[in-house]
Parts: C-alpha cells; structure tokens; sequence
C-alpha cells in the first residue's frame, strides 16, 4: 500500500518536512484544510508557532478533523510546535490544542532562539541516534501510564509515543537522512 503523508501546512517549516517525505521515496501532501485529509495514511504537525497555528486550526475545521483522523486510528506525528499543539495539557498558557497525547507539555523549555542547538538523541527502538534540532523546543513535564518515553535529553523527556501517536521536541526534518521519518512511517 502507499503511504501518503499529508504535512499540515497553515504556518511553519511544513516545506523541509514534505522535502524529508519525498526523500524518503513517499508521496507528500499539503493539508490546509479537512478535504486535504482525503486518501492520506500519515499526518505531520510541524514545528511553527503554536498559538497561531491552533487558532488557525480551530477557526477553519482542520483540528476537529485531526483529531477525528487521529481517533479513527491513523498515526499522527508532532514536531515541536505540533507536540505542543498535540498535548493534553500546556504549563502556563491556555491556548487550543488537539488532546491526542497525553501530556503536559512546557513551551520554550531550553530557552529562546539564540538557545537553539543540535545533539544526537537516543531513540528507544531505533539502533543508531537521531540527530536532534533544538529551536525554541518544548519537553514533557508529565505524561499517562499510556504514553512511551522515546527519548529524553538532560533527564527531560523530549520523545514520546501513545500508540501511532508521536511527539517530538526536536525537528528530524532538519537534519540529515531519513530514519525517524521512516521509523514513524512503518506505524499503521
């Protein structure tokens, strides 16, 4: 079966993520609006600002039909922004999210921008790091009994799973290779 991967891509780096998609050998789609979910397998959330982007999303449709994607059980990824807008709960801010992890995630955990670095990560199931691209980059302060921790960084966790459900604080998409993308793509 093909795997057609669907970027949301109302604001943020949505263009290196469908770039990393047609790196990988698999067909990318843009998603601004709920139709663009038609035919897709797989859905990213990028990284960009989260407040605008959920505001975005609630006001044209699109994260009630996340959300419905996500519970009729596709697999669903988030990259730092899309982990926040992922999570159940957001430290400090009441803003719109999607609930699709539960978590409580805290925004901008390793500082500004003039903070943002690179490090290899370990990833709980993948034999070789992942290199991790810090910009602005939340963690996860709580999570559920039913949520993995893939990976943490300086004892805080910055990885998570429930299900074919993921969050990363880091962007895969900005480094080099394919594996984390390819690793989420193996979810059904």
């Amino acid at each position: 079966m093909a795997i057609k991967v669907g970027v949301v891509s109302v604001q943020g780096d949505f263009e290196k993520h469908l770039q990393k998609v047609a790196e990988s050998g698999h067909e990318g789609c843009e998603i601004r609006s709920p139709e663009d979910l038609s035919g897709v397998t797989h859905v990213i959330l990028p990284g960009g600002e989260s407040t605008t982007v959920g505001l975005l999303l609630r006001r044209y449709g699109l994260g009630s039909a996340l959300i419905d994607f996500a519970n009729a059980g596709k697999p669903i990824w988030g990259t730092c922004m899309g982990m926040i807008l992922m999570a159940a709960k957001i430290e400090k801010y009441d803003q719109y999210s999607l609930g699709l992890l539960d978590i409580t995630v805290r925004r901008n955990a390793f500082g500004a921008q003039v903070h943002s670095f690179e490090t290899p990560i370990a990833m709980v199931g993948m034999q070789e790091p992942v290199m991790g691209v810090f910009i602005r980059a939340p963690i996860v302060t709580e999570h559920s009994d039913s949520v993995e921790v893939l990976a943490t960084f300086d004892g805080q966790t910055v990885a998570v799973r429930q299900g074919n459900r993921v969050g990363t604080s880091f962007h895969p998409e900005l480094a080099q290779g394919t594996a984390f993308l390819d690793w989420y793509l193996s979810l059904k």
